[in-house]
Formats: C-alpha cells, structure tokens, sequence
C-alpha cells in the first residue's frame, strides 16, 4: 500500500501504529490460538469494502431501505455456496456472530424457563450453551453432561440418563475444547427418543465439515450453527442452518428477533471464504490441519505432559502441564513471551481456579494456513516442552523466541494490506506498547 493512499496512518496514527504492530506480531510469531487462523487477501479486501457503507435490514427481495440490489446479489451468493458446502435446505448468514446464531436458534426453537441439555464450559462446551453469566444461561434452565473421567470421552451415557430425567426441550452438542470427532447421529437417537431438537454448535470444527473430514451434523440435526473464522479460514462472523420448514421462523428470529441491519461487508467475506472452501485444494488442507494436529499432539505426549482424551481427531488439542509443575497460567504467559500464542484452559475434571487452571488449548489451523507441515510441528513441540519446563530461563526464551521468529519467516502469513515499511519498523511494536 503506497504512504499517499495509507488513510488510517495519515488520519489515526495511533491507530495505525497499534494495527501495523499487531501485523508484525501475527507476523514474527506462531498463531496457535485454535480458534484462531488467517483470511485469504480476497476475504479481507471484501470485508474492507464499499459494502461496509450499505444498511440492508430485511432479506433478498424483501429489504426496508432501497438500493439494495447489489447487497441482495452478495447476500444470495454467501447462502447459496453454503448450502451447497454444507448440504443444507436453508442457511442465514447475517449472525454476527457465532453466539448471536445460538441466541437466534434459542429464540426460536425454546421459550424463556424451558430445559436445554449442554455440554459442561468446564469440560470443553461454550459459554453460550448455559454459562451462568451468559444470557443462555439467565434465561433458559441449563442442564450439563461432561466427559467420562477414565477416557475424557463425552459420556453419552449420562447424556441419555440426564435426557430422560429432566425432558429438555432442546439437546445442544459441539464444543470448543473438545479434541475429538463428535458423533452426532447419537445426540439425534437422544433426542428423538425424549422429543427434544437437536442443536449442533459445529463453530470450531465446520472447516473440517466443509472438507467432508468430521462428521455433518446438517442431515441429523434440527439446527446447525457456526462462526465463519476458525476452521473454515473466512471472516469473523456466523451462520446458523435448519431444515427448509424452519427457515421462515429462524430468519424472524435472526431479524429482527436477535439484531438489526446485517453487516454487508462481512457477509461478502462469508461468501468468499465460502466459495474457497468449496474448492479442492480446501480439503488438502483441512486435512493437513488434522495431521499437523496429532504430530504436534504425539510429540507433546512424548515430553512428559498429559493430553486430555489421549489425543485429538481434530484441529485441536488439550494439553494437561501439571506434570511439568506449572499451571496454565504461567504456560500461557511463558510462550506468549516466546512469541507462541495459546491460552490458558481448564481441563475436565480440573482443581485448579478457572483463570490459572491445569491446561493450555492449543490449535493448528493458522500455522497450517502458512504452509507448515509435521516436521515443523515436531520443532514447536520441542521448543513448547523446553521452555515449559524451565520457565524462568530468560536465556532459554530468548533463544526460544528467536526460533520461532525464524521459523515464521520460512512461512510467510497472507497478506494484511499494510504498507510493508510500517509493518517491518520495529519502532512501532516499541511506539504501542510504551
């Protein structure tokens, strides 16, 4: 991008020197934040277009403002692609996000009081499938199953038991930190046999689905939301999908049940993350993601931490550090300072405090999308284990961060549509944080 037509650096310095700074730390580290990845420049170009300018409450052929003829071809687009990706009957693409597609598919398919049957936080769901500060779990009685404590596995036995005692109106599977392959066609027996729906929180894993690689919960489910980040490497935003019966009464509950005027641009990044992943080369990487996955997973396993579940079948894995004697917490900031981005997270069954917990999430997708492969998982595993056991080595994370750096030259990130020279200027990194 030529200085002369930087409008942000020109207009907002600060604001671009906190944006070109966040560019060089996406840059010179290693993204491992499983819900976490890059957008193709394509994506973003449309996210940061004209579109952003357009109001367009309503549908296709059925809006309150006019002009809207461009915004209803761009709108058609996104939900005729992810039918197609998906094989649904009906999909809305105007969530905002992920938790606004859950709030919508409550709306429509519970009413305030009603019983819902989730996945426990603790144990790998989403804080909107009940937490108690959430407005999922204000409004609606939340009842959690969790994962067996031998295997870590979700107990589809108490899953059934808890279904026949409290009658939920509604079962909700999907995770957000669950290493394994989800079957859903078992949460579908369950819920037929107590006359429960089906909700299928697929957020993290729906790249995966798009490939044909996990299970899809479309043809079992009676709904199926989603964000369009995460696995399936599209803007930040949602969806949320149903039978061709249900799609009148989802749309009222999307608008104007749960929010106002859709956010054109970022469907039109939908719409083209949507076509990308209905190509070939898609799949190839999905399937990278899952390898890369279980090489970092097996070489972790091998260094005296603990997985939970023994593993991963998919983008992500759980990763136990007590064995090392550290807490999550203190593994989070130790890589964050290597230039390794994770997060610190409870593990099922976990006895330490939610904000220092026994784990670490750690996820693949973004380091896929730069084109690394096992044997550079087998590298990051090792330099995770060295510095996680000697944490106070500041020797060792500076030797450790200058590997990472290294290693994230080799495997430049899509591009983000900054001016190349702020992006390299080490003294904007030295500018934002003071």
């Amino acid at each position: 991008m030529n200085s002369t037509h930087n409008f942000v650096q020109q207009e907002d310095p600060a604001v671009w020197d906190a944006i070109a700074a966040e560019q060089i730390r996406q840059r010179d580290g290693l993204e491992m934040i499983a819900s976490e990845n890059f957008t193709s420049p394509a994506v973003m170009q449309a996210v940061g277009s004209v579109l952003t300018n357009k109001y367009a409450e309503g549908y296709p052929g059925h809006r309150y403002y006019g002009g809207c003829e461009f915004v209803d071809a761009v709108e058609n687009l996104a939900r005729d692609r992810a039918k197609k990706l998906f094989g649904a009957e009906h999909v809305n693409v105007q969530p905002h996000s992920g938790s606004q597609a859950n709030s919508a598919v409550y709306l429509m398919a519970i009413q305030p009081g009603d019983t819902v049957l989730a996945f426990d936080l603790a144990h790998g769901g989403h804080l909107t499938h009940g937490m108690k500060l959430n407005s999922s779990g204000i409004l609606y009685r939340f009842i959690h199953y969790g994962v067996r404590r031998d295997n870590n596995l979700i107990d589809f036995d108490q899953v059934a038991a808890l279904a026949r005692e409290h009658k939920p109106k509604l079962i909700v599977a999907g995770a957000s930190a669950y290493p394994r392959e989800i079957q859903h066609a078992r949460f579908a027996e369950i819920a037929r046999e107590v006359s429960a729906k089906l909700m299928v929180d697929m957020a993290h894993y729906a790249g995966l689905v798009a490939a044909g690689i996990h299970d899809n919960p479309v043809p079992v489910a009676d709904f199926v939301t989603s964000t369009t980040h995460k696995t399936l490497r599209g803007p930040r935003g949602g969806i949320a999908i149903c039978r061709a019966e249900n799609a009148k009464a989802l749309d009222r509950s999307v608008f104007p049940g749960t929010q106002g005027g859709p956010l054109m641009h970022s469907i039109a990044g939908k719409a083209v993350a949507f076509a990308e992943a209905l190509r070939p080369d898609f799949k190839i990487y999905a399937e990278k993601v899952v390898d890369n996955a279980r090489a970092l997973a097996a070489a972790l396993a091998s260094g005296g931490v603990k997985l939970v579940s023994g593993g991963t079948d998919n983008h992500l894995m759980l990763v136990d550090v007590t064995p090392l004697g550290i807490g999550g917490k203190l593994a989070e900031e130790v890589l964050d300072r290597c230039g390794i981005t994770c997060n610190k997270n409870m593990i099922p069954y976990d006895e330490r405090k939610p904000m220092d917990p026994s784990g670490i999430r750690l996820g693949t997708p973004a380091l896929t999308t730069r084109g690394m492969g096992t044997d550079e998982m087998q590298r990051i595993a090792q330099w995770i284990l060295r510095v996680l056991k000697s944490p106070a080595d500041t020797a060792l994370v500076a030797v450790t961060k200058q590997d990472v750096s290294d290693l994230a030259e080799q495997f430049p990130a899509p591009a983000a549509q900054l001016e190349p020279q702020a992006s390299r200027d080490a003294r904007t990194l030295q500018t934002v944080m003071g």
